[in-house]
């Protein structure tokens, strides 16, 4: 049971941590991180095999509607991805990828949304980045340099989602470490020099919460990790950037109101200062975040 004495006890051993302020950016005339208020990010999926129903959209209008849709409900940044990060998914090659996604990518920004792109592969960046894309949603570590600088030329930004593997497809047991929290700054320090060495200037860091790690597949193992590193985010903040979370579901909790785990996990996410909230939820999300500015 999470008690007011450990959030607490958190707050006091890392005292300095807390008080770290991340760096803030513009993107599409909008401001993100620093003094900016928390964003969300609307999912859009364009595969079939994607748990999350609500979200898959299976023709390029359909995935066009939903944009707009989620534009109106709040979100700030569109996030589309061809690829589901399930284990048992359907691999989609890089073609096959860009004939999903660019219709929907050119629709959507040349609508003025600020799209992002969830890929590992570097001619589906390419692609969508000159469609009009501005966000790449990192979600592998191979060839990073050279998705960097396509980043840095066109301007936009990135968000670095920790991965152990070559890529949210090939990761098989997760690693915790003695501090998860600990080993996720590690590699972030990493990563973002290495971005910043090739010109990026706008980066999220993201724990990867939501990737299909076999040892993460007790409930009861996976919610606890996933409730720590929420709640632990702001000592992630040190390193400068701000912070994403895809937010999680908990089925085995949640059952048939599942719908209400996103919104549940923003709030430990909120409490964690997270600046970036990926949802399938959008207006629910809001209205949470909403309502925790009135305290």
């Amino acid at each position: 049971m999470l008690r007011l004495e450990d959030l607490a006890a958190l707050a006091t051993t890392h005292a300095t941590a807390l008080s770290a302020k991340a760096h803030g950016f513009e993107l599409g005339g909008r401001p993100f991180g620093g003094d900016a208020a928390p964003a969300l990010m609307g999912v859009i999926n364009l595969s079939a095999d994607s748990w999350y129903r609500e979200s898959v959209c299976l023709s390029a209008d359909s995935a066009i509607r939903r944009g707009h849709v989620l534009a109106a409900q709040g979100a700030a940044i569109l996030d589309i991805g061809a690829e589901s990060s399930l284990a048992h998914a359907a691999r989609v090659d890089d073609a096959a990828q860009n004939s999903k996604l660019l219709p929907v990518v050119r629709e959507l920004a040349s609508a003025g949304h600020l799209v992002s792109v969830e890929t590992y592969h570097p001619s589906v960046t390419r692609a969508c980045f000159e469609a009009g894309a501005k966000v790449l949603n990192l979600t592998g570590t191979e060839r990073t340099d050279e998705m960097y600088r396509m980043v840095a030329d066109h301007g936009g930004a990135v968000i670095l989602c920790h991965v152990q593997g070559a890529n949210v497809r090939d990761v098989a047991d997760f690693d915790f470490g003695t501090d998860a929290t600990a080993m996720l700054y590690e590699y972030f320090a990493r990563q973002t020099e290495v971005a910043v060495r090739n010109g990026v200037e706008r980066i999220w860091i993201d724990p990867g919460l939501g990737f299909y790690y076999r040892n993460l597949q007790d409930s009861t193992v996976r919610i606890r990790h996933q409730m720590g590193v929420f709640l632990n985010t702001f000592r992630l903040r040190a390193l400068g950037f701000p912070t994403c979370h895809a937010l999680p579901h908990a089925f085995e909790c949640f059952e048939d109101e599942v719908r209400s785990a996103e919104p549940f996990f923003a709030v430990l996410a909120a409490l964690g200062r997270t600046d970036l909230f990926r949802t399938h939820e959008v207006p629910r999300t809001r209205a949470v975040l909403e309502t925790l500015k009135v305290w």
